[in-house]
């Protein structure tokens, strides 16, 4: 709890008047903040004031009634709650006042001001909150109030309908720069004659022009640079300064002191320095908009997002990317395998896992006829659905990197930028203050007022700001376009830091659709060929799919039920027939001694054990020459479901001591948390489906997609398959990424510092300052982007 004085509001900050409101001691302005701090209180949210000095927006009390009882009404509802399955729903709402990190951990841990609510996650920038709630506990129009009475009020209008379009937001800034470039044109040539002149005018001309000069620059002040003074007073009034505020008062100290040289002592004031500072600070904003446009990243990845499904086509199954999915496709969806689009149940038994997209992890049963949300995830047998909806890919990769689940500590980089940006913006004013006092101090007036105005408009802290996500975002465009899907830019300063890689073997290092399949044993009867091939076809396992592949002549029969046990094996009934397939411990309840070659799974028919299929892996191509350019640079490590049998082979790239085999789920996961206990950075690779648990456990995870891709939530970044060899070459381009950005830093803070020190002479207009700041940042951001591209051809 922090409070400004002895008489301010200990939730908002405020003062609390001569008549405060009183509680355990403590003073509120209002009921409301009373109310919202008790709320607090009694769920123990304390660190929502330990997060910011008075974070806490001012509450006017007023009792809801019928206020919210619209959203009652089922038609409101479904407009805006974006899913729904039995009691479980997800809304988003948009949210103003979101305004500082109390505000975002206050609304994700609204969990524990109503246990009705399960999750909820803020996107800052768009002022937005998803949430997912139970509506047997509490109803959309309870939850509502619930937000309204901590005073974080959605904007229902903007929820309940799509945001406009930035063209909307450009139509006004052209306007305002029309406005402030009409102006400054008019007013230069009123000031034309006293600069060709070379002597002041004629004292009743030069009253006239300062005056006409004065009436037309009132606007610009007023309507042209509105923004700067709306922004500067709403971070003001929340207690933050933002990069906007030392532009307000430069401002606003150039038009008062205008107005105090032409009406109180007959001067020319400076109403072309001013005009001229508005219409290129509004120039270099659009200019900058415009830039970064260009060199946009496509921060929504949707062109890149890494999933293919099975089509059925004309009776055939064939692998098609998510951007060919059309409305009315039937589309064949594996166990583990999501639902690419909001679909209709057409065949087979559904099982649907929504936690991608509500955190809930208990599965949901489907029947023929029912609809399925995009992002379910099959968790039993083959289904086949039928698209109902166009495929949002944005969707898809906004639950990816919604899903918390996975979280994992915030990039250090990042954090240094937003500590550097919020002081920033208070040395400036410091430093504008001494300069302006110095030259005062020295007699010379109109050149104080210059510096003072120039500092505080040259200084830019946003190329500091801009240099991470521009450089990073670039880095992610490149690597999409080279097959490597990441998941968002903070991915790749962790990948930066890496000292130890730990590979998992059956389908990462090996190529699972290029296996030789051989079985021994008792043989197997027709039917019983026709069970085996159906039930290893529900399953995206690469032995399983080297299996379905071995018997593919054989016709497919629905599993009455089947059963995946990630890292055992897989059982189900077929045709009246129990089959049992996996390890050797699984099936048969025993591990023999012998020597083993290759890998193995063994198969049982009603109970009894009947042979195994042998399995011979081919490495990827290129795998040795990967293998060599890691082993220098980092500590390798070989983790495997799988039998020892090609431990002979394996030693020569990773040592002896650094292979385990036979290794279940929970092993994997123990093993890297004993790495990052010694204090090393993991990067984990596997197959995204066995091996979650050890990637959620690893700093970077990273999946190995064949041509189905197997997205894993768990995954924050996916390599197509074809491109493994390039493996060392992407580790080692994220280190030319964090090193692009470090030298961005240092561009930025010496164009700063050289900028700062020539204003301080008194050799820069504020016009000039006002041209310079903008082409700085441009400038900052086109190096970090075109580095980073042209490093790229070379290194990727």
């Amino acid at each position: 709890m922090n409070q400004v004085n002895n008489n301010s509001c200990v939730h908002c900050g405020a003062d609390c008047g001569k008549n405060p409101v009183i509680w355990n001691d403590m003073k509120f302005c209002c009921n409301g903040c009373k109310t919202v701090y008790q709320i607090l209180h009694e769920n123990k949210l304390y660190k929502y004031y330990q997060l910011e000095n008075s974070p806490g927006i001012k509450v006017e009390t007023s009792e809801f009634g019928n206020k919210y009882a619209f959203l009652d009404n089922a038609e409101v509802r479904e407009k805006l709650v974006s899913f729904t399955e039995g009691t479980i729903s997800k809304v988003r709402f948009f949210i103003p006042v979101i305004h500082c990190a109390s505000c975002i951990w206050l609304l994700e841990n609204l969990s524990k001001l109503n246990p009705g609510i399960r999750h909820s996650f803020v996107n800052f920038t768009k002022k937005e909150v998803d949430v997912t709630f139970d509506e047997s506990v509490i109803s959309l129009r309870q939850l509502v109030e619930l937000l309204s009475s901590i005073h974080y009020i959605p904007d229902l209008s903007q929820s309940l309908k799509d945001k406009p379009d930035d063209r909307q937001s450009y139509k006004k800034l052209l306007y305002k720069i029309g406005v402030a470039g009409f102006v400054f044109i008019n007013v230069m040539t009123y000031s034309l004659p006293a600069y060709f002149n070379g002597k002041p005018l004629d004292d009743k001309l030069q009253s006239l022009l300062s005056i006409l000069s004065y009436i037309l620059v009132i606007p610009v002040v007023v309507y042209s640079g509105s923004d700067y003074y709306i922004s500067a007073f709403k971070n003001i009034r929340k207690n933050n300064i933002s990069i906007d505020l030392p532009i307000a008062i430069g401002i606003i100290v150039l038009f008062l002191v205008t107005t105090w040289d032409i009406f109180f002592t007959g001067g020319a004031g400076y109403c072309d320095s001013l005009s001229g500072l508005i219409f290129f600070l509004l120039l270099g904003k659009w200019f900058q908009s415009k830039t970064y446009e260009a060199l946009s990243f496509e921060r929504n990845y949707k062109s890149y997002f890494p999933i293919a499904v099975t089509k059925i086509n004309k009776q055939i199954e064939e692998s098609i990317l998510l951007e060919k999915i059309e409305v009315d496709d039937v589309l064949v969806i594996r166990n583990k395998e999501l639902v690419p689009a909001d679909s209709v149940l057409v065949e087979g038994e559904g099982q649907i896992d929504y936690s991608f997209v509500t955190g809930e992890s208990s599965p949901v049963i489907k029947k023929a006829g029912e609809f399925i949300y995009a992002g379910g995830r099959q968790m039993g047998g083959i289904i086949k659905i039928k698209v109902q909806k166009a495929v949002n890919q944005s969707h898809l990769t906004q639950l990816w990197n919604q899903d918390k689940s996975y979280e994992k500590p915030v990039d250090s980089l990042k954090t240094l930028s937003d500590k550097i940006g919020q002081r920033f913006t208070i040395v400036i004013i410091i430093i504008s203050i001494i300069g302006f006092l110095f030259w005062f101090l020295k007699g010379d007036t109109h050149k104080a007022l210059f510096v003072f105005t120039s500092v505080l408009i040259i200084a830019c802290p946003c190329a500091l700001a801009l240099s991470i996500p521009f450089t990073f975002g670039n880095t992610m465009r490149i690597f999409g376009r080279a097959g490597l899907y990441i998941k968002n830019t903070g991915v790749i300063e962790k990948m930066s830091h890496i000292t130890a890689i730990v590979f998992d073997k059956t389908g990462t290092l090996t190529r699972p659709n290029e296996t030789r399949t051989e079985y021994a044993g008792t043989e197997l009867t027709e039917e019983e060929r026709t069970a085996v091939y159906s039930l290893a076809k529900q399953s995206t396992h690469p032995l399983s799919s080297a299996i379905a592949a071995f018997l593919n002549h054989h016709e497919y029969k629905a599993p009455e039920h089947f059963v995946e046990m990630p890292g055992r094996g897989i059982f189900g009934k077929v045709n009246q027939l129990e089959i049992r397939m996996g390890s050797e411990e699984f099936v048969c309840n025993q591990t023999s001694d012998n020597q083993k070659k290759t890998s193995q799974v063994f198969i049982a028919v009603n109970a009894a054990v009947k042979g195994h299929f042998t399995v011979s892996n081919h490495y990827r191509e290129g795998f040795d020459k990967v293998i060599e350019t890691l082993k220098d640079r980092f500590k390798l490590y070989l983790l495997s479901g799988d039998n020892d049998a090609e431990a002979q082979n394996l030693a020569a790239f990773f040592g002896e001591g650094n292979m385990l085999f036979n290794q279940k789920p929970g092993d994997k996961a123990n093993f890297i948390s004993q790495l990052q206990e010694k204090g090393e950075k993991v990067l984990m690779t596997g197959d995204g489906l066995n091996d979650a648990g050890a990637l959620m456990q690893a700093d970077v995870a990273l999946t190995v997609a064949d041509k189905a891709y197997h997205f894993s939530p768990a995954s924050d970044a996916v390599l197509e398959a074809s491109q493994f060899s390039r493996l060392a070459r992407f580790i080692g381009f994220t280190k030319t990424s964090l090193n692009i950005v470090k030298l961005s830093f240092i561009i930025s803070f010496f164009y700063n510092v050289i900028g700062v020190s020539i204003a301080l002479t008194g050799m820069l207009t504020p016009v000039v300052a006002a041209i310079l700041m903008p082409i700085s940042s441009v400038s900052v951001v086109a190096f970090a982007t075109f580095a980073t591209r042209l490093s790229g051809k070379f290194r990727i």
